[in-house]
Formats: structure tokens, sequence, C-alpha cells
């Protein structure tokens, strides 16, 4: 067998590596617990790109330095010049040839070469009739009429400057009944004729080597040609003033008579397509000349990049990445940005579909338990390290072979004193070696816990000063931790969230996770405390434990009717009130460990009455050590209940 081996041009690379999900979940929910929306994180995410790929806001910005280099770069007259060039030499020639010539005749043609007139235009018509004595100056002039026809027709078909190198009497026929017949056809479109689709396959049979596009309708055969027609419009508008009265002149210089013929063929093409750019222009300002053909692919440039930046901007309803034009885009910046268009593009369908971003009742985007988990896996593994950092050793959440079977198994890691579970061991061993052959790295060890049930809530401030002092974030990973330990490791324990700030709510995850932080005013510990009451009695046969993460002394508490009265500073009744229900949850037996950030003394001192009255404890962690400090206190409480 034979084989040949090239450039993969199938799509996305197969042997690519997958799109990075777990890296991908965890930028998304930094963004959510700093206050965006899950729908504004998800922008963000693609805007910026992630590890390996570059994000939209680095193609766009490539987008409009290629966009500027093209106008920086280019000019418009490239057709003007050489044709003034090619009449100059010709005119050159030809004085060369009267020069030595005596005769009266000689005299009188340099006479009418002087008195030409200044333009170029008006000069080529004046000279369509002239017998031109120098052979040179004749064939410099014949290559004006050749040069003007191979533009006019490049500027609306692409690439037939380059077909039509050496254009011969045959062509020039060919071209005339080509555009006589193209126009006939269009002609019959407009009008609503049924016989379009006939003489569509008939003129593709007979002309079908002008569009190498190979168009498989009439509609198609329209698109293809008024993109470009526009294009050369655009450019037209782009010239000045004086620019656009020489080239009209000019085209009807052009051989063949095929100007009239192109002037019919964009007066259709507009008529057909009215909803083409036939109006904007753009401004060249550089040295390079482009000719007609040029000029109308760099207009045609210019609305691809246009269309692009709003393509990667996403502004529009119901913007999707798969509505990128790769192939635009690689053709604008190269194979590597269309790589890196088709990852985000994947990246984002991956999200969507492997369950990781989910609507709402209400229509907005949020991160779906799935994806709870994952930053929930993440915030604790955070805290584990800390934990192993600060204390010299490893995780402490295992129960000992006296647990319980949970049903879970996990790799075996030095000091472990769970059971071995013997069948997922020896399955390892035959996955990884084929034999029966033991090694360390195969054995699994079941997972086990004590039954000991808690009744846990963990009450967390939500006051600005959280947002505006730097422990918004860290409050959320806190509490991502914590839920994804009881969750995981401690699945008897019931878990309640509540969150505090004028008034206190009780939250699931997801909707901790996507709080944003408002200016409000007040820290009603008060009512916290009383919704936390209310979860440990809905767990009588559960060992209370209650936490507290706060940065203030409370400053609100809730009336009978249940408005919230704030005061700073601090009411005595609203002390009193929240103090009582800090005695209320020690007569059901709870614990209260309070959490203190900042430095404020007056805080210090109320919450060390509610230490020794709660039967707790006062912690003073920094914002990184927030997490680790309520995940130890939570596993000392169960230790204790051991």
């Amino acid at each position: 067998m034979k084989y040949r081996y090239g450039r993969w041009s199938g799509g996305a690379d197969p042997l690519a590596p997958p799109v990075d999900l777990r890296a991908a979940v965890d930028e998304l929910g930094r963004e959510i617990m700093e206050g965006a929306s899950p729908s504004a994180a998800l922008r963000e995410l693609l805007r910026r790109g992630v590890d390996g790929t570059r994000g939209l806001d680095d193609l766009t910005s490539r987008l409009w330095q290629r966009r500027a280099s093209i106008q920086r770069r280019h000019r418009l007259d490239g057709t003007l010049s050489e044709v003034r060039r090619l009449l100059d030499e010709a005119l050159e020639a030809e004085r060369r040839a009267l020069f030595p010539d005596p005769s009266d005749d000689a005299r009188f043609r340099e006479a009418q070469l002087d008195a030409l007139p200044p333009g170029t235009a008006a000069a080529v018509q004046e000279l369509s009739s002239y017998d031109w004595r120098s052979a040179d100056a004749r064939a410099a002039f014949e290559q004006i009429r050749d040069l003007l026809g191979r533009e006019l027709l490049d500027q609306r078909f692409q690439g037939m400057k380059e077909a039509l190198s050496n254009v011969d009497s045959d062509d020039v026929r060919r071209i005339q009944r080509m555009l006589r017949d193209l126009n006939s056809l269009l002609e019959a479109h407009a009008s609503g004729s049924p016989d379009t689709p006939r003489l569509f396959d008939e003129f593709m049979r007979k002309h079908g080597e002008f569009f190498p596009e190979k168009p498989r309708n009439v509609d198609e055969l329209i698109d293809a040609l008024a993109a470009r027609s526009a294009a050369a419009q655009r450019m037209m508008n782009s010239m000045t003033d004086a620019q656009r009265a020489e080239l009209a002149a000019l085209s009807q210089q052009a051989f063949g008579g095929i100007g009239a013929q192109l002037s019919t063929l964009d007066s259709l093409l507009q008529r057909l397509r009215p909803g083409e750019d036939w109006t904007s222009s753009a401004r060249f300002r550089g040295q390079d000349p482009l000719g007609l053909g040029e000029g109308a692919q760099a207009m045609a440039d210019l609305a691809e990049l246009d269309a692009l930046a709003e393509q990667l901007s996403q502004s529009y309803p119901g913007a999707r990445l798969e509505d990128i034009d790769l192939e635009a885009l690689e053709r604008q910046l190269g194979a590597s940005a269309s790589v890196d268009a088709r990852r985000l593009a994947e990246l984002e369908k991956a999200l969507r579909q492997q369950n990781i971003l989910e609507r709402a009742p209400d229509g907005s985007l949020r991160l779906t338990p799935k994806a709870l988990r994952r930053l929930g896996e993440t915030a604790l593994r955070g805290v584990v390290d800390q934990l192993r950092s600060s204390q010299g050793s490893r995780e402490t959440v295992s129960a000992g072979a006296a647990g319980e079977l949970m049903g879970s198994t996990r790799p075996w890691q030095f000091g472990d004193t769970e059971p071995w579970d013997v069948p997922r061991t020896l399955r390892n061993a035959v996955l990884r070696s084929g034999s029966m052959s033991l090694d360390v790295v195969d054995l699994e060890v079941s997972e086990t816990e004590h039954r000991t049930r808690a009744a846990v809530a963990l009450c967390v401030d939500t006051s600005w000063s959280m947002v505006q002092d730097g422990r918004w974030v860290p409050m959320k990973r806190t509490a991502l931790a914590l839920h994804h330990l009881v969750r995981t490791r401690f699945r008897t324990d019931a878990l309640q969230l509540v969150t505090f700030g004028r008034y206190a709510e009780s939250v699931d995850i997801g909707q901790l996770t996507a709080l944003e932080g408002v200016w409000e005013q007040g820290t009603n510990l008060h009512h916290a405390l009383l919704l936390a009451g209310r979860h440990v009695r809905r767990h009588p046969d559960a060992q209370p434990v209650v936490l507290v993460v706060t940065d203030g002394e409370p400053t609100a508490h809730l009336e009978p009717d249940g408005d919230a009265e704030f005061n700073y500073p601090p009411l005595p009744r609203t002390l009193t009130k929240t103090l009582n229900e800090v005695d209320a949850l020690a007569r059901l037996g709870a614990t209260i460990s309070v959490f203190k950030l900042g430095d404020d003394p007056r805080l210090a001192a109320f919450v060390d009455i509610v230490a020794r009255r709660g039967g707790g404890r006062v912690v003073s962690p920094d914002e990184e050590g927030l997490g680790a400090a309520v995940v130890s206190d939570y596993l000392r409480s169960r230790r204790r209940r051991r």
C-alpha cells in the first residue's frame, strides 16, 4: 500500500488535546464568585482565552491591526498610474520615431502630441484614432486597452487579470459573449422568468470556466457577483472625484467595449442585491498603489474583517462562537487564528453540552450542580493544602477501620488505615500490567466514616464591607469547600448556608456562589442565628454546630413585624437580641465558633462574649486562611464528637 502525507485540512485537528474543562470551570467560578453573572463570566472567559488558546480580544485586536495595515500601506490609483506610465512610454517612443523625419507630416504629428489634453483619460481617448509611426509606441498604447479590460474584469471577477495575461481576439469575443449572456440571465431572473433555472444551466455549460467558485444556482451566482461588484463600487467611492472621472472615461477605452456591459451588470446586481454595501468608503493613505482588481479585493478584505470583528464581538442576540466564519478568519489572520477560534467554540459548546451551564427558569445562565461540585473540589483542595502546610500533616477526614463503609473507594495514601478494597485493587493490577503483579499504585482502600450526625449552620456576613475589604471571594470559597467536604465525606451531616446583611436568608450553594455584592448597611447576626436555630431544631438527633464568619459587630436586628432595624453604633437592643439567640442555641447544645475578619476592637469584644456564652471559640484568620480555619474547626468538632 502507498501512503501520502500532507497537511491536515479536514477541520479540527483529530490529534489536538481536548479542551480543558476543569481549568475553564475554575476560571468561571472565580469570575462568578467575584460578582459576575454566569453569562458575563462566560463572556469574560472567552474574551480572555485559556492557557494555550488566544481569546476573542486578542483575535479582534489582530483583525483591527490588519485592517489598519491595509489602509496605511496602500493607495487606490495603481491603474491610473500604470495607464499614465504606458501613455508616457508610448508618447516618448513616438517622438523618438518622429524626430529624425524632416517631413511636414512628422512636424504635424509632433504638434498633435504636444496639443494633447493634460488628463490621462482625455489623452487616451484622443489617441484612440491616432496612426502610430512607432511599433513600440503602438504596442504600449495597446497595452493600455488590454490593461484596462483586464483590470475592469478583475474588479468584478476575482482572478480574471491573471487568467487573461495574454488577451487575443478570441478571448475578447468569449468575454463579450459571456457578459452578454450573463446580463440576459440576470434580466430574466429579475423579471421572474420561469426559464431561469434552464438559462442558468445553459450559461454555466457555456461559461463555467469564468466562475471557479462553481455556483449551484442563479442565486449563488448573484451573491458572488454582487459581493465583488459592491466591493468595486466601495473602491470607487473611496477615490477622489477626479480619479473617479478619469476611470469612468478610461473604462470606455477597454478592449471590446466591455465597459458598457460591465456598467449594465453593476446596475442589475444593485437591483437584485440592494442589501449589499454599495455606498460606504474607506480612506487609504499609503504608498503602495493598487490596481482596480487589487483595490476591489482590499475593499472586500475590509468588509470581511468588519464582519469577523462583529462575529468575534458576540454582541448580537443569540450569538454563538459557532457563527464565526473560520475560513474567512484563516484567510485574514492565518491558520493559528482559526485553530484558536475553533477551540474557543469547542470550549463554549462543551460547557453547555457537558452540563456545566444551564438555563434557570428565568432564562438566565447558571452553574449546574456538576460545576459547583468541581468548584467545591478545587476550593477544598486549596484548604487541604493550607492545612497540610500549616500543620505538617495530611488530610484528617478519614474515620479509620472502626467507621462504617461509605460505598466509595480511593487510591491508597501513606498512613491510611482503612481496609483494602481487594476487587478494585486486583482490577487495577490487571489493567496496568496484564497480570496479577501488584504494585503500590494499584492499591485502593474503602472509605469509612462514623455515623455521628451533625446539623451544621454556616452563617456568612454579606454586608458591603466584605466586598469593600476583599473578603467576598474568600468567604464564598470557604462555603464551597465546606459544602463539598460535607457532601462528599460526611453525607449524613445536614449543612445549611445562611447569608446575613440587613436581613438573613437561607441559600443553597449555587445561590451563594452567584451572589453579587450590593451596597446595603446592616449586619443582622440576630436574624442569621434565628435561621440557624430553625435548622438545628429540624434535626433533633444531630449534634448542632454553628459557624459564623463576619467582619463587623451586629448593627441590625429583626423586629417582631419582620422589619430590620439598623443603627450604628449598635443599639443595646440589637446586642441583647443577638445574645439571646446565642443563649437559645447554647440551650440546644450548639457550639458557636466565630471567625473574626479584621481588627475592629468592638467586634473582638463582642465575639469573645459570643464564644463564652455559645461554648465555642474565636478564630482570627486572614482572608486566605479563612477556608482552612473553618474546615479545620468543623473537623475538630467531629473528632470531639467521636
